[in-house]
């Protein structure tokens, strides 16, 4: 089976080394807003009872913010 919107997530948190706060700042500059509680639940295992499935919209969401986020910081150390 291949990676799951979740893996892909996880996969790119531990990546870039962000924290749940700086994952809802990156959505919030594509005014896409969550809670860390909301977010946490789609780092659980599959088998927690509190696991979400992370939908297309909020990894498409997330990799928007993710290149505002990433060419915000390159304009600035310029």
């Amino acid at each position: 089976m291949g990676l799951t919107n979740n893996d892909i997530l996880k996969k790119l948190r531990v990546a870039l080394k962000m924290r749940d706060d700086d994952i809802v700042k990156v959505l919030a500059l594509v005014d896409f807003e969550i809670s860390k509680s909301e977010l946490g639940a789609f780092f659980r295992s599959e088998d927690h009872p509190k696991y979400m499935e992370c939908q297309d919209q909020i990894l498409r969401n997330f990799l928007n913010g993710l290149i505002i986020y990433k060419l915000s910081l390159i304009h600035i150390s310029e």
